[in-house]
């Protein structure tokens, strides 16, 4: 199953979500298992129109938003601990 992570190449607030999955998948292999869709939303701009959301970083799983805007290390755990948990069932 697909996490969908809508982001700008440019956005520091996604440059740091990214440095934070990065530190996430090497304190547990389990999430490296994830399979994460990255969305560079301008280059994928109609298939980023279809889902509602303004902010970036966003999460999507299973057309459910798990996480949206400015984020934590600690969310960011929770967006991967549910997709590792969906991704189990």
């Amino acid at each position: 199953m697909e996490l969908l992570y809508f982001k700008l190449l440019d956005c520091p607030y996604c440059i740091q979500a990214d440095k934070w999955i990065s530190e996430l998948c090497d304190e547990n292999p389990d999430y490296a298992k994830i399979d994460i869709r990255i969305i560079d939303e301008r280059k994928e701009s109609a298939l980023a129109d279809t889902y509602d959301y303004y902010y970036v970083p966003t999460f999507f799983m299973k057309n459910k938003k798990l996480h949206e805007g400015t984020a934590t290390k600690d969310k960011i755990k929770s967006v991967l601990d549910y997709a590792l948990e969906i991704s189990l069932v």
